[in-house]
């Protein structure tokens, strides 16, 4: 029986650590997309290469304050989520362009297609009940197709910009809120400043001076936040309004893959 109970619990460990290993990894392939490690501060780019104009429009008709999404609001707004998506779809990026705007290209690109993804599937109680949401390449950039796993680690993580997990969103409960802005080339920076602060100081985080329970993407993705040499209390406290102490007791919160619809 002891046996048993053993091999179970293995079994178990090894499940819900290959589920966190496919999330973190998934889709690692940019299909020849351009993912340069930028390095240094983003520049503002004063004449953008893209319109982001219409996404911000159809996200501050259909996101609430919360992060909320207004997935019926949003199948209702079809047409126009087409065109932006198309639109998206129609764009050759290359090494030529900026930090500021392939960021913002891609960050838009994984939150828009994911939207797309949900609305084909609606209703849907959670983006994990959907066949291969992360590794099945449908997503169309000019003539590749390459998956939301792939635009998330072999070329959002690829850039040297660890906010980037603050900015795109997995319809779920526990991923940072879907801005009710586009990201765009202009101001991309304060952007992505303000998204940092605002997950790291929200609900979806617990911190005291002494200790912390952290959201699972500080686990997953701890390399992204550590990779010059800080912890991740170093990181943290970057953007928390509470400090933490250097040797403050770390621990994950438990991840609510539940779709983040509107109630």
């Amino acid at each position: 029986m002891k046996k048993l109970i053993l091999s179970m619990v293995l079994i178990s460990g090894l499940t819900v650590f290959g589920s966190c290993n496919l999330i973190s990894s998934a889709g690692y392939n940019s299909k020849g997309l351009p993912a340069s490690e930028f390095q240094g501060e983003i520049s503002d780019v004063q004449d953008p290469k893209i319109d982001h104009s219409l996404w911000t429009e159809l996200l501050r008709k259909h996101v609430d304050d919360k992060g909320r999404v207004d997935y019926k609001g949003f199948q209702q707004d079809r047409e126009k989520l087409d065109e932006y998506l198309k639109m998206l779809s129609s764009q050759n990026p290359s090494e030529s362009w900026s930090k500021a705007e392939l960021l913002a290209y891609y960050i838009n690109l994984y939150n828009a297609y994911t939207v797309d993804l949900i609305l084909k599937n609606y209703p849907v109680e959670s983006i994990k009940d959907i066949h291969a949401p992360w590794t099945k390449a449908f997503i169309k950039v000019g003539d590749t197709k390459i998956s939301l796993g792939g635009i998330e680690n072999s070329l959002l993580r690829k850039m040297n910009e660890p906010r980037i997990h603050f900015a795109i969103n997995c319809a779920s409960i526990s991923c940072p809120n879907l801005r009710n802005e586009a990201y765009t080339a202009k101001k991309i920076d304060q952007q992505l400043e303000e998204a940092a602060k605002e997950f790291i100081n929200s609900d979806k985080n617990e911190i005291s001076e002494d200790s912390a329970k952290l959201s699972r993407i500080f686990d997953w993705y701890e390399g992204d936040f550590t990779g010059d040499g800080k912890t991740i209390v170093e990181y943290i406290n970057k953007y928390s309004n509470t400090k933490l102490k250097p040797n403050a007791w770390i621990k994950y919160k438990d991840y609510n893959w539940n779709l983040n619809d509107v109630k």
